[in-house]
């Protein structure tokens, strides 16, 4: 019988465009590259587009009738590692990237049998992608808020894109990917299946 340390890790990756499904993203194909490197370290995954939800504004688990955040709250909850993949706007995250945080915001008073929030033990990338500087302020910004959530960041774990400054083009228009950008990507998500494994063996202890 297989144990739970020895059971594939499970990861979701929380894709912030504002483009709706079926145009191309840049930032879903930053996020389909880190479920790929996860996949080989050991963690199996899905992607979500969030803007094809309806997610309520608010602070609560479930803003009533029309919400579609308990559904992909469930996604979230279920998986180990979780990835917000954004775009940068006007030098910021999405604002589809800040409401998925508005919404997880909730989750900090969900608590589980031991006191614990239950994102406690659950592990968090970030991938942005944009045509302009403001990469390292949204990872700054998502890690922070993140991490008061419960999630846990490991080592260099983020990775990210930003094209030359006052130019067009997205990172979906290039014909390879650059290699220090899918070497960021390789090691993030390597160091995300090591934490989320040895956080499921080893959970941090009880808060009561």
């Amino acid at each position: 019988m297989t144990t739970a340390t020895q059971q594939r890790l499970r990861a979701v990756a929380l894709i912030c465009t504002l483009k709706k499904s079926p145009a191309t993203s840049s930032s879903e194909l930053m996020a389909d590259q880190v479920l790929e490197q996860l996949r080989k370290a050991g963690a199996d995954g899905e992607k979500v587009r969030c803007v094809d939800l309806n997610l309520l504004p608010g602070t609560e688990s479930d803003m009533g009738p029309g919400d579609e955040w308990p559904q992909l709250l469930e996604k979230v909850r279920a998986s180990d590692i979780v990835v917000v993949s954004t775009p940068t706007w006007v030098g910021h995250m999405s604002s589809v990237a800040q409401r998925v945080l508005e919404r997880l915001d909730a989750e900090i008073s969900d608590k589980d049998d031991d006191g614990r929030p239950k994102m406690v033990g659950k592990v968090a990338l970030a991938a942005v992608v944009g045509n302009e500087d403001g990469a390292h302020k949204i990872v700054a910004d998502l890690f922070q808020a993140l991490n008061d959530i419960g999630f846990s960041i490991p080592a260099q774990g983020c990775t990210y894109w930003n094209g030359e400054a006052m130019q067009g083009g997205d990172f979906s228009d290039l014909d390879e990917v650059p290699e220090v950008v899918a070497t960021t990507t390789e090691s993030a998500a390597r160091n995300a299946v090591h934490l989320a494994a040895a956080l499921r063996q080893s959970p941090y202890p009880p808060y009561e």
